[in-house]
């Protein structure tokens, strides 16, 4: 019984229904929004508790060891010539043990003005056991995703850089049971990032320094999980951001960011036929079926990632209305001391209508000589549980010839 559930819940996280038997007509709102969904949603997915502890942010907080999966222009900022981070991040943990996130991180800063980086993000959905009949001796399979990335920086002006990074992506969640040619999908994506940096300068009480990004992530083509299967878009995203550092003293900062993020994944139309007032109250019905072709209100998403990418700035049935409801927004802060202890807070907020991901986050870091100890822990506020509520993140940061560089 645990390992059907683990199965169920694996296949309810990971994968969109996309056909029913025996269709039903259902007459629904047409002004009703539709959460945007695509293929290997884990890169969407904080996998650093720094990040996570101040709701899920990263495109204009200040560069750390991770940065890579939020933007990898941050690298030139660093005042330690270069750093592993590792990452755990248990999945669904109050269910199961064996789905997690993990990470693996390395930054270099070459010179004054470019850096690079590589990382690996690895998504395990556990082991999974099937008993095909009572003669037969039980299958176990292990479906998993992982995305390589290496990206290279470069500071344009003193207080502005920009990167690019590529990423090699695979994912295979197909099981493997009694099928011979299951194989595992994999694609390649870009991410295209801009950082900037002010010096610090002297207000009436404090000194300050301000802080913006942007980054479009996982631009790339569309791939299938199976031949027969239906194209699935990367979730292509667009991240802007901004924050402020308040420098009281050689001993206090607090550093407060604002983050909006919006999927450039065309929203699905509303599928129907409007058919004429058959009861006399005025009104039109509206009749929708699963397997019915034809665009009631809305854009075909039958398009190229590229005309995918422009078309979801438009395309939302509801107008503009539902594509404000498709940009969620995170509200973060991070208190310092001494730079050696951290105490962060955060809250993310997606309108119910496309996904009702909504929590508060807490977290603390420690640092001591060359180790940074990183930890954060979600409470959800919505009425939809997050799969990481409860959940204890850590991270490990070694930083190799901190005090190299000079940037503030």
């Amino acid at each position: 019984m645990k390992n059907k559930l683990i199965l169920l819940l694996a296949f309810v996280v990971i994968f969109k229904i996309e056909a029913q038997e025996n269709p039903t007509i259902i007459v629904p709102n047409p002004n009703d929004s539709r959460v945007i969904t695509t293929g290997v949603p884990f890169l969407l997915i904080s996998a650093d508790a720094r990040a996570a502890g101040m709701g899920d942010m990263g495109v204009a907080t200040s560069v750390d060891a991770f940065s890579q999966q939020w933007n990898a222009s941050k690298y030139v900022f660093s005042e330690t010539k270069s750093g592993v981070g590792v990452t755990y991040t248990p999945y669904l943990s109050k269910l199961v043990n064996d789905i997690f996130l993990g990470g693996l991180t390395y930054f270099n800063r070459i010179d004054e003005r470019s850096a690079f980086a590589a990382s690996l993000r690895y998504f395990s959905l556990g082991d999974i056991e099937f008993v095909p009949d009572e003669n037969t001796p039980p299958i176990v399979a292990r479906p998993n995703e992982f995305a390589l990335d290496a990206s290279y920086a470069l500071r344009l002006s003193d207080p502005f850089s920009m990167a690019v990074t590529m990423r090699y992506l695979r994912s295979d969640l197909k099981l493997n049971v009694g099928d011979v040619d299951a194989v595992a999908a994999s694609t390649f994506g870009v991410d295209i990032s801009g950082y900037y940096q002010s010096e610090e300068e002297a207000y009436a009480d404090f000194n300050g320094r301000w802080r913006g990004g942007f980054a479009i992530q996982n631009i790339g083509p569309k791939f299938k999980y199976d031949e027969g299967g239906v194209e699935n878009f990367q979730p292509t995203n667009l991240r802007l951001g901004g924050g402020f550092d308040f420098i009281f003293d050689d001993y206090n900062k607090l550093a407060v960011t604002a983050e909006f993020t919006k999927l450039l994944v065309p929203t699905p139309p509303i599928l129907g036929t409007e058919f004429e007032d058959t009861n006399g109250d005025g009104e039109y019905d509206t009749q929708i079926s699963p397997d019915n072709g034809v665009i009631y209100k809305g854009k075909s998403n039958d398009v190229s990632f590229l005309s995918g990418m422009f078309q979801s700035f438009a395309d939302a049935p509801g107008g503009f209305e539902e594509e404000m409801k498709e940009v969620t927004w995170a509200l973060g802060a991070e208190y310092m001391y001494t730079d050696s202890f951290a105490f962060r807070a955060g809250y993310f907020n997606e309108a119910e209508e496309k996904g009702a991901r909504k929590f508060l986050a807490l977290g603390a870091g420690f640092k001591a000589n060359v180790v940074n100890i990183d930890l954060s822990y979600l409470f959800s506020t919505s009425k939809v549980q997050s799969p990481l509520e409860g959940t204890l993140r850590f991270s490990l940061t070694f930083n190799i010839g901190a005090g190299e560089y000079f940037e503030y």
